[in-house]
């Protein structure tokens, strides 16, 4: 049905619906509406398709979506979601709506260990922190790159070159993450799945960096990712332990799930 034929019923319908989805990524519906500063039982009746924001609120929910107007009439899918190319409507319907569709559950927000093998090392390997995090609907990964690992590579070691941040993407049976120093003076794609364990809190899968085929070592190994917790209590015994270690130095399932003898395929 066009918009222009639309009852205000309908129209409320479709922005309930819309924002339905918006929310989806989000831990909690209480939660947000916090961060967007409406009141909880206000929300529930947009939510429900009970009522339609007024224009500031409105403007507030889209700013903080990074969606426009046109939630008010066409399904959230078919909207640009913010700037930049990723959102942009070339690759919208292709890459866009998985930078929003990471919910707390399948990853959550928190600071995870990783490990894999060095790129530049065969025989050792790395063991790290990240520290996963939500910037309104999309999900975003922030690191620093182990002293040591850097020195070996010839890369300087200071605070600002040794930061990586990274963007989180849905994908229908993993995740994917595209990281970068700054200035992309190094980039690396990583695919995750999640693996079968007692708490359910492990993903294992590899990771590529973005050098020229002449350059020295290896450019995909295995990937693992333990979700260690929210705090920084949680993450303080494992930041102990990272930098670059020899096999025996590893977490029993890290190696495990790591499989250092056999050959990536």
């Amino acid at each position: 049905m066009e918009a222009s034929k639309q009852s205000p019923a309908e129209l409320r319908n479709v922005f309930g619906a819309n924002l339905r989805k918006l929310a989806e990524s989000h831990a909690s519906i209480s939660d947000l509406a916090r961060q967007l500063s409406i009141n909880r039982t206000q929300f529930n009746r947009y939510l429900s398709g009970e009522s339609f924001p007024r224009p500031d609120i409105l403007a507030r929910i889209c700013c903080f979506f990074g969606v426009d107007a046109r939630v008010l009439l066409e399904p959230v899918e078919s909207l640009t979601c913010g700037p930049g190319v990723i959102s942009s409507p070339y690759l919208r319907d292709f890459i866009g709506p998985g930078t929003r569709q990471v919910s707390e559950e399948y990853f959550p927000s928190g600071f995870y260990r990783f490990s894999r093998r060095s790129f530049v090392d065969p025989d050792r390997f790395v063991v790290s922190l990240v520290l996963v995090g939500r910037d309104r609907s999309n999900t975003r990964l922030r690191g620093f790159e182990t002293k040591e690992a850097m020195r070996i590579q010839g890369l300087p070691t200071n605070t600002k070159s040794r930061e990586f941040r990274g963007a989180v993407m849905r994908q229908d049976e993993g995740i994917t993450i595209i990281a970068a120093r700054a200035n992309a003076m190094t980039m690396s794609f990583n695919y995750l799945g999640r693996a079968a364990s007692i708490e359910n809190n492990f993903w294992v899968g590899y990771v590529t960096r973005t050098v020229p085929e002449s350059a020295g070592g290896i450019r995909v190994t295995r990937l693992v990712y333990e979700y260690l917790g929210p705090k920084v209590s949680d993450a303080l015994p494992a930041a102990r332990t990272s930098g670059l270690h020899d096999l025996d130095g590893l977490q029993p399932f890290h190696k495990r799930l790591l499989r250092p003898d056999v050959p990536f395929s």
